[in-house]
């Protein structure tokens, strides 16, 4: 769908990391001719669109998450990552502050200060907080908790005023959320922020001051009711809407916040869920769709302070779209009209504009959407017969920009059109100007002004189109590269297949030497790595060397000392040599642990190839995803399990978690070593969700079962110990990682003389001959992959599957 004509002019570049700058952290907002920006790093930049330049920078101890305007106070409120709310004049800073920020920098002679935030400017320190918005007496934020998020209601700070804990005028909890990865000091930084916005109704005393779009919205009376009942329309009192990374759209009045520290009731009668996206919610917005039959019958808008917005709206991350407007329904009532919508996606960021208009980026175009289509003038007064409804459909327009990652509706916006700012993601601030109502005639005769303002503008489009055609090549490039590294890894292992029998082209060959080394003598292995095959082992291949000790040497499923050792092959062309040299022994001590097992295996790793390959040929528009993403989305978690008898695991655990339910004591047993264990302790959790090494998602899940058909004398007792992921190598390894402890544990308790309950031996004859034969197909379906053809692997492949997860879920208990 064709759009309005556009215009793009080009302000300032700033800098952006190599992959260009993420969406969700970086904001822009404009006062007066002042533009604020932060692009997600640690610093917020001033620009003055009047001179057209920078005036200043400010400089944070982290992360900058949100900005937020309070004009009426000339301040500007800043959330720093892991640090909390800073508080700034919007005052042009002194000299005598510039000089002092720039004193120890090279760069001094730069036409603008680059000040360092003063930590006396954080009016509210909290290093869980993730979003917030100010109002002209009140600040609420949001913050995550180890297992909920909670909203809480502050006196708003000024600057230069000391934080005060007394200030808390009320707090209530929200849905639960995931714990934040990493350590509980310094967790990781979440991929999605919520989001807050602030609806008022009419009456209420809202600040005239703050441009609607800010955080801020009025509604209208009718849809006002509709949304948030009849208590907040009597209290006037503005409602906070809150969107969740998990898709919950809920609303908090803030009245009832503010009285609920006096007089507290039941939190979840605070919380309203208006709806509920099933994606991250990354906007929520309101504009006027339509005019009212006053506006309609006098042809003309009432003044901007008597004209409220009558449609509420919401964008999740992949394009899901909410829309709530009042409408009639055939009884001639007044009720709320929801639609759903689907707009390309991923959505980068959005805004509300005026005339009805949205406007949303993916990181290929930057579309407008107009709201207005199928409305029709709407009187509150009584049902003139017709049904103003919302679109059936959406039809985005495209601006023909792409990859903007954050926008706002620019004060200085031209009459019958909009202009906006926005930053890319390779860090250029820019406007852009649309003529909603523009039309060309035919007879315009073109002058030499403008032929010149004619150029400029086809320059600056293809400007833009070169930057896209840069970004496609580079994708394709990418995804070149990685189909050669995939090609070369079938080759290599095509050729390791076929030769099983007689000499292989790529071999490891371990000799074992005595040498001198720090006046004593060392057992040293030295491992030849030999490509005779005619490909290179190019980047992913690595060389896996695992040392086994002492009684390990002998019985490989034995718990003893291992060391592996994993070393980057990293480029080895045909016929290369690589040789790695390891220490065997003696350890500090002197002693010498014999006998003494190296085993050599060379792994390669899909994950450097594929992700780049899954990423680049994502469509035009598409959300780029890993293979670890895509599994998690389309296909259902793996699981495995073992159960352990509660009567052992109390025995086993009096001593240390005696104060705990069995469930969760097991859990801390597991987590023993993880930083985690503190909070499974305190709020005696019985599962948790984590994260392996390589980022996938690993949910751990203890709950207490009974054990029929086991034990004559009646059901055991017993403890499950799920592990849920969409990595089935992950999968493994955590399993094996419990059993491996569990194990130690049965051991240990059998030392002390317990005896098992009576059991039914035939029961466990069938138990174990069913397991036998699943292992034995194993090794068939193994031996097919090897030798069988494309569709018959394919089905063994997912027969293998099926098996494995059969032998990770058995139905024995460890007694």
């Amino acid at each position: 769908m064709a759009c309005g004509a556009s215009r793009v002019h080009y302000l300032e570049g700033f800098c952006c990391p190599v992959g260009g700058l993420a969406a969700g952290k970086p904001r822009v907002l404009c006062h007066e001719e002042k533009v604020f920006l932060s692009t997600g790093r640690e610093f917020v930049y001033v620009y003055d669109l009047e001179g057209g330049l920078l005036t200043a920078v400010y400089q944070f101890p982290d992360q900058v998450w949100h900005l937020q305007l309070l004009a009426p106070r000339s301040a500007l409120y800043v959330l720093c990552a892991r640090r909390g709310i800073y508080c700034l004049s919007l005052d042009p800073p002194s000299r005598r502050s510039w000089s002092q920020a720039s004193e120890d920098r090279e760069d001094g002679d730069l036409p603008y200060p680059v000040i360092c935030v003063d930590p006396d400017a954080c009016v509210l320190p909290d290093a869980a907080l993730c979003a917030f918005t100010v109002l002209d007496d009140v600040l609420v934020t949001l913050r995550q908790g180890p297992t909920q998020w909670k909203m809480q209601l502050f006196e708003r700070p000024c600057l230069g005023e000391e934080p005060q804990p007394g200030g808390q005028l009320g707090e209530v909890e929200l849905s639960t959320c995931t714990p934040p990865a990493g350590i509980p000091e310094k967790p990781e930084v979440p991929h999605f922020l919520p989001v807050l916005c602030c609806m008022s109704p009419p009456g209420s005393q809202a600040p005239r001051s703050r441009p609607q779009g800010c955080g801020y919205f009025t509604l209208e009376e009718v849809l006002f009711g509709l949304l948030f009942g009849a208590d907040a329309t009597l209290l006037q009192s503005p409602v906070i809407l809150c969107g969740l990374p998990d898709g919950q759209l809920c609303c908090v009045v803030l009245k009832a916040l503010v009285t609920s520290r006096s007089a507290p009731g039941d939190p979840k009668a605070l919380v309203k869920i208006l709806h509920h996206l099933e994606e991250p919610v990354v906007f929520i917005g309101a504009v006027r769709t339509e005019l009212r039959a006053q506006e309609a019958a006098e042809g003309e808008v009432l003044p901007d302070e008597d004209v409220y917005s009558n449609c509420l709206v919401a964008l999740g991350h992949h394009g899901r779209t909410l829309a709530i407007k009042a409408s009639w329904n055939e009884s001639g009532n007044v009720v709320p009209e929801l639609r759903e919508y689907c707009l390309p996606g991923p959505v980068l960021c959005a805004v509300c504009g005026g005339d009805g208009h949205m406007y949303h980026s993916t990181p290929s175009d930057l579309c407008m959407v107009d709201l207005t289509q199928g409305s029709t003038p709407w009187g509150p007064e009584k049902p003139d017969g017709t049904l103003g409804s919302l679109p059936s459909v959406l039809y985005p327009a495209s601006l023909s920009i792409c990859s903007v990652v954050t926008l706002c509706v620019s004060p200085q916006t031209p009459a019958g059109g909009t202009e906006l700012l926005a930053l890319s993601a390779k860090g250029r601030l820019m406007t852009c100007s649309l003529d909603l109502k523009s039309e060309v005639p035919g007879s315009a005769r073109m002058t030499v002004a403008n032929a010149g303002q004619k150029i400029k503008e086809l320059l600056l489009d293809i400007g833009d189109v070169s930057e896209r055609v840069s970004f496609l090549k580079k994708a394709v490039d990418q995804r070149n590269k990685a189909l050669t590294s995939l090609n070369e890894a079938m080759n290599v292992s095509c050729a390791l297949l076929s030769s099983r029998e007689g000499t292989r082209p790529i071999s490891c060959t371990t000799t074992i030497t005595w040498s001198r080394l720090e006046l004593r003598d060392t057992l040293l292995a030295t491992c030849l790595l030999e490509n005779g095959s005619g490909f290179t082992l190019d980047q992913g291949w690595t060389l896996c060397i695992q040392v086994l000790t002492s009684s390990s040497a002998l019985n490989l499923d034995a718990a003893g000392s291992a060391i592996t050792y994993t070393i980057p092959v990293d480029r080895l062309s045909s016929g290369s040599r690589r040789e790695v040299t390891l220490p065997l022994g003696p350890n500090e001590s002197g002693v010498l642990d014999l006998p003494v097992t190296v085993s050599c295996s060379l792994f390669y790793s899909l994950r450097d190839p594929v992700d780049t390959f899954l990423e680049t040929c994502q469509a035009l528009g598409s959300e780029p995803a890993s293979s670890a993403s895509l599994r998690a989305k389309y296909l259902p978690p793996s699981t495995a399990s073992i159960r352990v008898s509660a009567e052992l695991l109390r025995s086993a655990l009096e001593d240390g978690h005696s104060g705990s339910p069995l469930c969760s004591a097991t859990l801390q047993w597991l987590l023993a070593e993880n930083a985690a264990v503190d909070i499974v302790r305190a709020q005696e959790l019985s599962s948790i969700q984590g994260v392996a090494p390589d980022g996938t998602d690993i949910h751990l899940i203890v709950r207490e079962v009974a054990v029929t058909d086991l034990s004559p004398a009646g059901p055991i007792q017993a403890v499950e110990i799920q592990v849920e992921s969409s990595s089935l190598a992950d999968i493994c390894r955590a399993h094996h990682a419990i059993i491996k402890r569990m194990k130690t544990m049965v051991t240990e308790h059998a030392a002390h003389g317990s005896s098992p309950p009576d059991l039914r031996m035939q029961y466990l004859h069938q138990i174990h001959a069913n397991h036998e034969a699943l292992l034995r197909e194993v090794q068939t379906l193994r031996d097919r992959l090897c030798t069988g053809d494309e569709e018959n692997s394919c089905a063994a492949a997912q027969r293998l599957l099926q098996v494995y997860k059969q032998l990770r879920n058995p139905s024995l208990v460890l007694l």
